[in-house]
């Protein structure tokens, strides 16, 4: 996994195979209005697209990196799941 582009936005990370898209945010993405709201259209429009969306603020990954961690875990096990119906 590592930046990609789906449709005209870049992706900090996405697994292809699973259709997984990870962003990891910091904290302009929260203390600017308008910036929260284009995150959450660009989202939109990428879950549009079939594609599974983990966001997770900075301070998540440096302060709780094994929670980070089962989170992603929990949802790439579903997704195979879900992938072998």
């Amino acid at each position: 996994m590592r930046q990609f582009s789906v449709d005209q936005f870049i992706i900090d990370f996405y697994c292809p195979k699973l259709r997984l898209a990870i962003e990891i945010d910091g904290a302009s993405h929260f203390n600017d209005e308008e910036r929260k709201k284009s995150d959450i259209e660009r989202q939109e429009h990428i879950e549009s697209l079939r594609v599974e969306f983990l966001r997770f603020k900075n301070e998540e990954v440096y302060q709780d990196l094994d929670e980070v961690i089962e989170n992603i875990k929990v949802c790439v096990k579903q997704l195979k799941l879900k992938r072998n119906q």
